[in-house]
């Protein structure tokens, strides 16, 4: 089971005493200087797990421009990245698994989380954290059966009737996907924009992270219309420093205060 408490992240006990108050009253907590306090019905044992997909990095090696996948990685880490999915669809299944350890074994040390992209069985062979999936892969009833309780679900829904399914199920996270167009998510229908993401968040019990088209110019925005977390891609493997890149969406990420 993965250690969730030694992310660094903590809520001090004045604002914890606000979000309790809030929440026994059915109120939203008063915002403070500094930041936004966005109140949410999320129990309280899912408030360390949302922490972590604040800022998820979602690897593409084409991106890294033929740098070391690993060290970019561990560079965007570093900065300030709090989970990492591996996604990799032209991978053999042996070869796909050696790189799933040896990306666990470098994240081990900072308590970052790795995230599997569609592929159970490596996620299984290689004891990942967690499996994300899209919505032709394998249904969530087979994939709860298959996977430890403790291990992180996520699913992406491109749609309203996906979001409404998704209801039904037990999952970590939902996948707004493609929040914008990108060249790296191809495969996807219309993008939700801010609307479809408001519309999600007002329909979804799900903690929510955003997918396509995030950088540094739309992020704020996306905190603070309901998403608890933003996936990149290009704007960390593509750029100059991965360090700096993931460090300053990290940045604006906390200025919003999200519980």
């Amino acid at each position: 089971m993965f250690d969730f408490i030694n992310f660094g992240f903590r809520i001090t006990q004045s604002r914890r005493d606000d979000i309790i108050i809030a929440e026994k009253r059915n109120i939203r907590p008063k915002p403070r200087r500094g930041g936004i306090i966005i109140a949410t019905n999320f129990p309280k044992s899912l408030i360390t797990k949302i922490k972590i997909m604040q800022l998820y990095l979602v690897t593409d090696e084409n991106a890294c421009l033929g740098r070391d996948l690993f060290w970019v990685v561990e560079e965007a880490v570093k900065g300030g990245v709090t989970m990492v999915q591996l996604r990799e669809k032209s991978l053999g299944t042996r070869a796909f698994i050696d790189r799933a350890k040896k990306m666990k074994d470098i994240l081990l040390p900072y308590n970052v989380p790795l995230i599997i992209n569609d592929r159970v069985d490596i996620a299984l062979a290689s004891d990942a954290d967690g499996v994300h999936v899209g919505q032709s892969d394998m249904p969530y009833e087979m994939l709860k059966d298959l996977l430890p309780p403790e291990k992180i679900i996520g699913l992406s829904a491109e749609t309203k009737e996906d979001v409404l399914e998704a209801e039904n199920w037990d999952l970590t996270y939902l996948a707004v996907s493609p929040l914008f167009s990108t060249p790296s998510k191809t495969d996807t229908l219309r993008p939700w924009g801010m609307d479809g993401l408001k519309w999600v968040k007002a329909n979804s019990k799900h903690p929510l992270v955003v997918i396509g088209g995030l950088n540094e110019t739309n992020t704020a925005e996306a905190i603070s219309n309901g998403a608890e977390g933003i996936a990149i891609i290009s704007a960390i493997c593509s750029a100059i420093s991965p360090f700096e890149a993931a460090r300053y969406l990290k940045f604006l990420i906390n200025k919003i205060e999200k519980i």
